[in-house]
């Protein structure tokens, strides 16, 4: 079976046993690949996006193209603007330049609060993080259990490649963003994403200015492991014997998974 194949298969299964199930997309690379799958087969799958209000133009305008182009609505969700508001005047506008700490903060609150907010009533979160994608996640699970938001977390592209990913855009004429032709192979909010260089790694232009480590914006953390992995989602891709998210009881999961790191901002 394809990867192509393997993927859609996660995406059919994720529907029929976790549905309402929802994909989170940057309108990246990976998450156009998951949105064509989701688009072409119709599946009932929400595909929605975090406008944080300091996005690309190139962004932007690739949502509206993405509607046009399948015939679908894309959710827009946004922060809170009295968040935001203070903030802004607690601190300046470009405040996450001076300290992680403060970067951390503009996160939590333009892309972590509205992620929360979107999940709301949500039993699958579908994203299209790749092993590939930087040292951090080079264990990334194909699916997962995010205890601190009670649900069953899926990464159909885990495997894949960026050659896989590139492969399947140009087979099947799917819209892309620009700027990834301009050397941004990972884009987020513009005051944030530099593109990078041959030699290093696709995140290597997210918060440049800070030291390497595990660079994140508090969306993507430590997610229990399913064990076996595996695609077939038999007995309804049970963890140590239970159900990831079992819709009658939240508390079970979050018992076996209370040593985890918990959700927060920890630097998409």
């Amino acid at each position: 079976m394809s990867r192509a194949a393997q993927a859609l298969q996660c995406l059919e299964a994720v529907a029929a046993s976790y549905g309402p199930a929802a994909l989170s997309s940057s309108l990246g690379a990976e998450d156009m690949v998951l949105t064509d799958m989701i688009a072409r087969t119709g599946l009932p799958i929400e595909i929605f996006t975090l406008d944080t209000g300091r996005l690309h133009a190139e962004t932007l305008q690739l949502v509206a193209r993405v509607q046009a182009y399948y015939g679908i609505a894309l959710r827009v969700v946004r922060p809170e603007p009295m968040a935001v508001a203070d903030y802004v005047s607690r601190h300046g506008r470009d405040a996450f330049y001076e300290s992680r700490a403060l970067r951390e903060r503009c996160c939590e609150i333009r892309k972590v609060e509205p992620l929360r907010r979107a999940l709301e009533g949500k039993r699958g979160w579908i994203t299209g993080l790749r092993r590939g994608q930087s040292p951090a996640r080079a264990a990334l699970p194909v699916a997962g259990y995010d205890a601190a938001l009670r649900i069953a977390k899926f990464n159909p592209l885990a495997e894949w490649s960026g050659e896989d990913v590139w492969a399947y855009l140009r087979e099947h004429r799917v819209p892309t963003n620009p700027l990834h032709e301009r050397g941004f192979p990972s884009i987020g909010c513009e005051p944030c994403t530099r593109a990078v260089r041959a030699d290093e790694d696709e995140r290597a232009g997210r918060w440049w200015w800070e030291e390497e480590g595990r660079k994140e914006c508090g969306l993507h953390v430590a997610t229990t492991q399913v064990a076996p992995v595996g695609l077939a989602f038999q007995s309804d891709l049970r963890v140590f014997g239970r159900e990831i998210h079992p819709a009658e009881n939240t508390e079970t999961m979050e018992d076996q998974t209370r040593d985890h790191d918990g959700f927060g901002a920890t630097g998409t």
